[in-house]
């Protein structure tokens, strides 16, 4: 077993947390509505994602930290759409992620047993 870098555990439980906090605050909202809807429970769905990603990314697939970057990344876009203040604390949040997730370390955390000898 690789050991895992402690950033990219931190990272991990930091989309889990995030992912259970953002499916219980719209699963919320949308149970309060009236009449529900069942069209909106993608919303809860997609919150709970960083969760899954966190999950898959202390198991050691590669696929994670690339849907944490763009996950990321869509951030970095929609916060164009707000302020630039949450420009700047998404691009930072990216520029860190990337930055644990590709150093040596944590690159050798995410590769494959057949991959090493390439």
């Amino acid at each position: 077993m690789k050991k895992r870098p402690i950033s990219v555990t931190i990272i991990a439980w930091l989309l889990i947390v995030a992912g259970v906090f953002g499916f219980t605050v719209h699963i919320r909202e949308l149970l309060s509505q009236k009449p529900f809807h069942f069209q909106d429970l993608w919303v809860p769905i997609v919150g709970f994602l960083p969760a899954a990603i966190g999950v898959f990314i202390l198991l050691g697939h590669n696929w994670a930290r690339w849907i944490a970057l763009v996950w990321m990344a869509f951030h970095v876009a929609i916060s164009f759409f707000d302020s630039l203040q949450k420009v700047a604390v998404h691009v930072l949040l990216f520029v860190l992620i990337a930055y644990s997730f590709f150093r040596s370390d944590a690159k050798a955390y995410f590769q494959h047993p057949e991959e090493i000898g390439t």
